[in-house]
């Protein structure tokens, strides 16, 4: 086999060992169903709704999925709500997938309801949400690389639930093929690419609330590619989410030049800007290497030059997480979102906000 052909078979098959070590860190979830809505409820549960925009088309082959993975031309909406089971009977910071469907309340993940929405629902929704839960700030979340729609919904869930957020869940969601291959990541980069126009919009169909007073968007891995594409995009065309204050970029799969290219380019009229980092992130150490070795912003060592010197120059603050630990180094935000979310408040307590200079605090300890 010629070199090159023997090192795109071995990323091929070290992106495939990697989701399923991945796996086999979760409990083994169903393949189709999981967002079919449960008539069993539990008193102890926590009820949280996620609302929903995508340009996923409808699902055709599971009712369970309610969004499928090929791409629509359109924006459509939704909301489910899921199911947590109360922290005595779970591992905090990961999902319980119901092994079996419908699933236990009492000790998995359960969809209790589903509802596709207009833009007008979606508005309505959003609304009923905010006033029933007495919050006006809304986060808006954007899933990455080698995701279906359920995972987004879920992974969601979780975050919301075990940071204990005070916000009202929005989730965007783009077309991810939900696989772990070279030809998959390829394509979700491709499909990445095309889907900052269409958060942009829905961005500003969030801000247009009248119940939201503030956003906060937040963005994972490939994720991270269009919702810095969505920014600059309206940034360069004088535009503004007047009601975005806070951008947190996650393990962003995003090259470094990129990035702070770009956001310099957004102006001072900016969101404030954090970077969640881990400088063991294996996940994006794959991704620099299909990329021809460009450096991703997720893994740096936010100490060294010209790194330092960059981030402090656009006032970015940075929180590295490599010190946490544990199995899944690319997705350790959310499965230690309590230790993270105190990082979170003890730099703010400190009264240091988003987009103060960091040079002399570029890592959270």
């Amino acid at each position: 086999m010629h070199p090159r052909g023997r090192a795109v078979a071995s990323l091929r098959v070290t992106i495939a060992v990697l989701a399923a070590i991945a796996c086999c860190s979760c409990t083994i979830r169903p393949l189709q169903g999981v967002l079919v809505p449960s008539s069993e409820t539990v008193d102890a549960a926590s009820q949280v709704p996620i609302l929903i925009g995508t340009t996923r088309a409808r699902s055709s082959s599971d009712v369970g999925e309610m969004f499928g993975r090929d791409p629509s031309n359109e924006m459509a909406f939704g909301q489910v709500t899921v199911s947590i089971p109360p922290d005595h009977s779970r591992a905090v910071g990961e999902i319980q997938w119901p092994v079996t469907l419908p699933g236990d309340p009492r000790k998995d993940f359960v969809t209790t309801s589903t509802e596709y929405l207009d833009r007008a629902g979606f508005g309505n929704a959003v609304t009923i949400v905010a006033k029933a839960k007495h919050r006006s700030k809304a986060m808006v979340f954007v899933h990455g690389f080698n995701n279906r729609f359920d995972d987004a919904v879920y992974r969601y869930a979780q975050f919301v639930q075990d940071g204990r957020l005070p916000v009202v869940p929005v989730l965007f969601s783009w077309p991810s093929q939900g696989a772990a291959n070279l030809g998959s990541y390829e394509y979700d980069r491709k499909v990445a690419t095309q889907s900052a126009a269409p958060l942009a919009q829905f961005l500003d169909v969030v801000n247009s609330n009248p119940s939201i007073k503030e956003i906060t968007l937040v963005c994972h891995s490939m994720g991270c590619l269009v919702t810095l594409d969505a920014l600059h995009m309206k940034a360069s065309r004088g535009s503004t989410i007047s009601k975005l204050k806070n951008v947190a970029f996650v393990a962003p799969d995003v090259a470094f030049d990129q990035f702070i290219s770009q956001v310099g380019e957004m102006g001072s009229r900016r969101p404030r800007i954090g970077l969640l980092l881990s400088q063991d992130d294996v996940a994006l150490k794959i991704s620099k290497s299909i990329a021809g070795g460009t450096n991703r912003v997720g893994d740096i060592n936010p100490e060294e030059e010209p790194y330092k010197s960059a981030i402090a120059q656009q006032k970015i603050l940075v929180f590295d997480l490599t010190h946490l630990g544990g199995d899944d180094s690319h997705s350790r935000a959310f499965d230690e979102v309590s230790t993270v979310m105190g990082m979170l408040e003890r730099r703010l307590a400190q009264g240091q906000q988003l987009g103060e200079d960091t040079s002399r605090a570029a890592s959270a300890k």
